[in-house]
This record gives structure tokens, sequence and C-alpha cells, in this order.
């Protein structure tokens, strides 16, 4: 076991540490699915009505998510804006904006795609029952729409939790900074501290991810066909 390197997990608070950096990153990532799943439903809705210039404003939000890197989101959200403008934004700060300006994309993609999925007929059906648009809506087409999307924004906390490891950068101390600092700090009495440490990190990750990733497995399908 020593020659591997978790002897050092065993020193002092190091486990701890790494516990509270896991905290740290799920802080981060649920924080921003909250707002991104708030603010994605109301885009999605508001994208699904098809006004062209909605829609030409959403497809180059969505293109700037989908080519941008998020850590070079997160060097012009937190040092940019600390330069340019003068803000006082704190890491943690800067992280959730990022993380939640890409995770609304998602969803409003998510949200636009799953109110299309809904066949024509569902509307037709209802104008013939008699019912009103808001009716239409609140009873037939959300109550779908929400079964299709639990699965798949459940999904997406895992990748926002596996992505929240790019907050090291602009100096979170989140479970894989913690990990670097304790390898540093045994850098002499266990030279083999690095394959320990981040076969540790690997594993907590795993535990933090796999429950919900399988949630979203069963609901998907159970809900999604």
């Amino acid at each position: 076991m020593g020659s591997l390197g978790f002897e050092v997990l065993f020193k002092g608070t190091n486990m701890l540490r790494l516990l509270q950096g896991l905290g740290v990153a799920l802080k981060i990532s649920l924080v921003s699915v909250l707002i991104s799943i708030v603010l994605g439903i109301a885009f999605g809705m508001l994208v699904s009505m098809k006004k062209p210039a909605v829609n030409a404003v959403f497809n180059v939000y969505l293109e700037i998510v989908r080519i941008m890197p998020q850590m070079v989101l997160l060097f012009i959200v937190y040092f940019g804006t600390t330069k340019s403008l003068g803000l006082n934004l704190s890491a943690e700060a800067a992280s959730i904006i990022v993380f939640s300006f890409w995770g609304t994309a998602e969803m409003t993609d998510l949200v636009r795609s799953a109110i299309i999925s809904i066949p024509v007929t569902q509307y037709e059906s209802s104008a013939a029952l008699g019912m009103s648009r808001l009716q239409t809506q609140a009873y037939i087409i959300i109550p779908q729409t929400i079964r299709r999307l639990i699965p798949l924004s459940i999904n997406l906390i895992t990748r926002m939790i596996k992505t929240t490891s790019l907050v090291m950068m602009i100096g979170i101390v989140e479970v894989l900074k913690v990990g670097q600092q304790i390898i540093e700090a045994n850098r002499k009495s266990s030279p083999n501290a690095a394959f320990g440490v981040f076969a540790t990190v690997f594993l907590l990750y795993f535990i933090a991810c796999w429950p919900i990733s399988q949630l979203s497995k069963y609901l998907e399908s159970k809900w999604v066909n």
C-alpha cells in the first residue's frame, strides 16, 4: 500500500481536506445547475416560439458556448472583469457565472428540443377538446416536457461536477487543487504520492457522479419513451 502513495492520505487531515475540496466542487456545480435549469426553461420556452430575432440571438449564444473552452471563459470573467471593469469578483462567483452561462445554453437547447419533440397532434387534440392555449401548455405540453427534461438535466449535473476541476486554474481550492498540494508537500517522503492521491480523487468523483448517472439512465428509460 505504501509503495503506491496511499499512505499520504492518512497523514494529518489530508483525507478530510480532499473531502472538503470535493464539497467545494459540488457546491459550485449544484448552484450552477439550479441557475441553469431556471434560466434554461424560461429561455427554452421563449426560443420554442420560433421568433426569428430570438432564435438568431440564441444561435449566436449557443455557438459561443460550444466553441469557447470553459477555461478561457473562466479567465475572461475572473481576470477580465476584475481588470477591465474594476469589479471585486471572487473566484467562486466567477466560476458560478461561467458554469451557469454554459449550463443555461445547454438547458435552453434541451428544453427547445423537448418541446419540439411533442407531436403536433397533441396541440390539435387539445384544440379539438376546446382547451385554450394556456390550458394546453399547462396541462399537456409542460408536463410532457418536464418528463423529458428531468433525466437530461440530471445528466447535466454529472458533466458540471466533472468540469469544475477547471476552477483550480483561477485559485479555487477544490479537490484536484488539494490533491496537488498534498503531492507537493510529500514529494520527498512519498515519491509515489501522485498515484495514491489521484486514484482517490478519481474514486471521489466516481462516488459523486455514478449514482447521479444511474438515476439519469433509469429515468430516461422509464420516461423518455
